[in-house]
């Protein structure tokens, strides 16, 4: 388990080298069982002087069982009888219960003709959960494909608090190294915590905790979104105030959203639609050219930190841009090309540059703000009808 660990790209490092990897390296023992009521019952049946024990593995090997005590008078009959082996359908399910009231009732034979009850413990809930990659699939007995040739599995990222180490990250990784001696996820990101904005945790005797249903209500998802990831990094606590998503509403989204006002104030005038070919790079005004040169830069990046799991620094770089270079820059310096009469080249290439920068923008914005992003992806192709986009249900 240890080795297979430092294949995995830990968010941040010190976590999957430090507090994850000092617990795989001191690791004990798992105490499976649990002696609780509701839970996946452990499969094992065993006779009373515990000389004999049989471990089922799926409900046709269980209803063959029951058949042979049926047989030799120890049952009195196969309480899973409806059950179609084979059939792996919802309704087929439906007609059995496994829950430990139920199968308890069920009494095997041993090899020698004695009685074996079931083992009255349940499996420990993290074995469910560090289960869930294959069992989602019901692995191994339907879609064998999809994990033994890796195509669901293992993960490509998962996120959870950094008590998880102990929890969640450790019962995937424990069962997919003994089971499949592989990673159950190749990239993790460890949640920190929200505190308050003097760095206490929340809570509600303190008082301090902040309702989301009331934040996500006033200042909504995207902006509530961006400011959490702009403000600090995912594996980083956060100092929770209210008051930079406000900031973060006015600066990035308002500045964004009056760019867009501005553009759509000047192309509704001219009636521009991007019907007319992309202006040669070349024959572009320095100014467009510069921008179009940041944008490339700016996408080269946001894309390199998507990839490196590094949101923080992609949500930054598109607020910089959109501050900075596009609105206070570009924009500022270019009004007169919007707002001269002529629709010559030089007004297209203004118009032709500016919506390439805005639906860029979008594009890389999606992941942090989808809702705001498609807004204006949609508004700005509702009128090109520049690119098609493609809905998957």
């Amino acid at each position: 388990m240890h080795e297979l660990n430092t294949t995995i790209n830990w968010k941040p490092k010190s976590t999957g080298e430090g507090r994850f990897g000092n617990w795989l390296a001191n690791a004990n023992d798992w105490n499976l069982s649990r002696s609780r009521f509701w839970g996946i019952p452990l499969p094992i049946w065993r006779t009373e002087d515990g000389k004999e024990q049989l471990c089922i593995g799926s409900v046709a090997e269980l209803k063959e069982e029951m058949a042979k005590s049926v047989k030799a008078g120890v049952m009195s009959e196969d309480i899973f009888a409806e059950f179609e082996v084979g059939n792996m359908s919802e309704e087929n399910y439906d007609t059995i219960d496994l829950h430990k009231n139920v199968v308890d009732k069920i009494v095997l034979v041993s090899a020698s003709g004695q009685p074996m009850n079931r083992e009255s413990d349940l499996i420990d809930v993290w074995f469910d959960s560090g289960s869930m990659p294959y069992a989602q699939w019901h692995y191994p007995f339907e879609n064998k494909n999809l994990i033994d040739n890796k195509e669901a599995y293992p993960a490509d990222f998962i996120a959870e608090g950094v008590d998880q180490t102990r929890g969640w990250f450790y019962t995937l990784h424990a069962i997919g190294t003994m089971v499949f001696d592989s990673v159950a996820y190749k990239n993790v990101v460890s949640n920190g915590l929200v505190l308050d904005k003097n760095g206490q945790k929340m809570s509600k005797r303190l008082g301090n905790a902040a309702d989301p249903f009331e934040t996500l209500s006033k200042y909504g998802a995207d902006a509530t979104r961006w400011y959490m990831i702009s403000n600090a990094n995912p594996w980083d606590n956060l100092k929770f105030d209210s008051e930079g998503i406000a900031e973060v509403s006015r600066k990035f989204f308002g500045t964004l959203y009056n760019t867009y006002s501005f553009f759509t104030l000047y192309t509704n005038i001219d009636g521009f639609d991007y019907s007319e070919a992309d202006i040669p790079l070349e024959e572009r005004p320095e100014i467009d050219r510069w921008i179009l040169s940041e944008l490339n830069t700016l996408i080269q990046k946001v894309d390199d930190y998507y990839a490196e799991y590094e949101p923080t620094k992609a949500a930054r770089a598109i607020s910089d841009f959109t501050q900075d270079y596009l609105s206070n820059w570009y924009v500022r310096l270019s009004r007169r090309r919007f707002w001269k009469g002529d629709y010559q080249t030089d007004k297209i290439s203004a118009y032709q540059t500016l919506y390439t920068c805005m639906e860029t923008i979008a594009k890389l914005g999606a992941p942090i703000a989808p809702f705001f992003m498609d807004r204006l992806y949609l508004d700005l192709n509702a009128v090109t009808k520049k690119k098609l986009l493609k809905v998957y249900i």
